[in-house]
């Protein structure tokens, strides 16, 4: 009996600062200027390139078809401030997170890390928010990339019901346009990156939450093949990468279509985007396995070598499920008490609560909250990492790593909450030791700061060479019948064999037969 899992759209925070849309100028602006395909782009400064459209608008009779070429424009267009995010409702911290309702937005930013490059490998990073929220500018690796010296790019994709509508009135591969755009932007990389000073035939996709699934949907997509040589998953293997079934998703379509009085494609984009995004919260959206985009499951692909042989870093935080936790309980002012824990297990894992009630006892944690939250890491995101990656080594590299900075600071968002809940290396966390996360700097103490810039050698050698190694430093073992992980902590980094263990994998994978 395989167990509900937490629905992590749901509860995954999906953050972003509202930008405006960059102007068209006659002369060059302040900063570098670069030639893409469709003209010329003046930067914020010869390092950073933002708000660069790289499909046309997906607007009107082009809602809910695949992104085309965008059109030419004259002068110098200005990349200096960010696009706006696609089409997304409020974050439960409305502090940072406000509705969004344009559909013009398919935009990506480029970092350098000096002024003129040639010939650099390349990362395109697809951001999380449970395929509902977020933007390519939640994060911002200036840091990523003059540290590592490689090329990074960031980029929106369409999100909720207008990226992953699945309709038979759209087509038989309905479903999947947020899965097209990031193969459109990856497209645009490979055309315009070497006048950036970057290589097209050395890129690495990499994604965080629903930005690492998407990193595994795109490795099962043969419509990616070639674009990339390199992928990292972060915290994005929930589900063994598991997509909505084309049967599941075009019967959910047709009862959103008809919450809206649709029947037709038409209809629906005659529909205004506030419609559409307040009809979508009773429904959940992400990626559909059946069509020609993703004909198959990727853990189905996986297992078969039917997929992008690429080397592949897959990790995931030691305390994913507090976030999750968090969010369904304490965020409320509600926390959960030892008489919802199990009610709460039994309602995620119907018939096998009671074996999961034995295995994760309260009297083993320090509170209901945290019992819940390990729970959650074991099954939803620790051991899924070790099962997609010991496909994928059938037929190609696989590499796994574990963030165990338990005195990590939240992020951002979290701190602004002033709570005291203990997060610990919760889900998220990682990425203010990769970059600037909302473009702020997180309030690491130096052993963290030197953990972060270790992180990022072991990212950027990976984008470099292919291999997570960084003299020095233990490298990011290979996975194997062994089952090492690299644990990333403060307390010194080491390669452990104890994750399968400490996670409880091999009765999850009992529970889940």
């Amino acid at each position: 009996m395989r167990p509900r899992r937490l629905a992590v759209q749901g509860v995954v925070i999906a953050l972003g600062l509202a930008m405006t849309s960059p102007a068209i100028h006659a002369a060059a602006s302040a900063g570098a200027t670069v030639r893409t395909e469709s003209g010329l782009v003046g930067g914020r400064s010869a390092r950073e390139f933002l708000g660069i459209p790289y499909a046309a608008p997906p607007v009107g009779a082009l809602r809910w078809r695949p992104p085309r070429p965008h059109a030419a424009w004259s002068g110098v267009r200005a990349a200096t401030s960010f696009g706006d995010g696609c089409v997304q409702g409020a974050s439960w911290d409305p502090g940072y997170e406000t509705p969004k309702l344009t559909e013009d937005c398919l935009y990506l930013n480029v970092y350098r890390p000096r002024p003129a490059p040639h010939g650099l490998p390349v990362m395109v990073w697809i951001h999380g928010g449970g395929f509902t929220g977020g933007a390519g500018n939640d994060v911002v690796p200036t840091e990523f990339a003059r540290k590592g010296d490689v090329i990074a790019v960031t980029v929106n994709y369409r999100l909720g019901a207008m990226g992953f509508l699945a309709h038979p009135a759209l087509g038989a591969g309905s479903g999947n346009y947020g899965l097209m755009d990031q193969q459109a932007a990856l497209r645009w990389v490979q055309r315009n990156i070497a006048r950036f000073g970057g290589d097209p035939a050395k890129v690495t996709i990499a994604g965080e939450s629903a930005g690492g699934q998407s990193v595994c949907d795109q490795l099962a997509s043969p419509a990616a093949r070639g674009l990339f040589r390199g992928a990292i998953i972060e915290s994005g293997s929930y589900g063994d990468c598991a997509a909505r079934a084309r049967t599941d998703a075009d019967q959910a379509g047709i009862a959103f279509a008809r919450s809206l009085g649709c029947a037709d494609a038409a209809c629906l984009r005659g529909r205004p985007a506030q419609e559409i995004l307040t009809a979508q919260g009773g429904f959940s959206f992400g990626p559909v396995a059946g069509g020609p985009v993703l004909p198959v499951q990727p853990a189905d692909a996986f297992a078969s070598g039917r997929y992008n042989r690429v080397p592949l870093v897959n990790g995931a935080n030691h305390d994913e499920g507090r976030l999750f936790v968090f969010g369904a309980y304490d965020a409320g002012g509600h926390p959960l008490t030892a008489e919802q824990y199990p009610v709460a297990l039994r309602n995620s894992y119907g018939d096998a609560a009671g074996r999961i009630l034995a295995r994760y006892p309260l009297s083993a944690y320090p509170s209901p909250g945290l019992a819940l939250s390990a729970v959650e890491t074991d099954q939803l995101m620790s051991c899924p990492v070790l099962d997609v990656n010991a496909l994928v080594r059938r037929h190609s590299p696989a590499y796994t790593y574990e963030f165990a900075d338990e005195t990590s600071p939240p992020f951002e968002s979290l701190r602004d909450l002033h709570t005291d809940f203990p997060f610990g290396a919760t889900h998220v966390n990682e990425l203010q030791y990769l970059f600037l996360h909302f473009g702020h700097p997180s309030p690491l103490d130096p052993a963290q700061r030197e953990l972060s810039d270790q992180m990022i050698g072991y990212w950027t050698t990976f984008v470099r060479t292919g291999r997570p190694v960084v003299a020095g430093l233990p490298p990011m073992p290979r996975y194997d019948a062994t089952q090492r992980v690299l644990s990333l902590s403060t307390h010194g980094n080491a390669i452990s064999g104890g994750f399968d263990g400490f996670h409880k994998c091999a009765f999850w994978r009992e529970v889940n037969r």
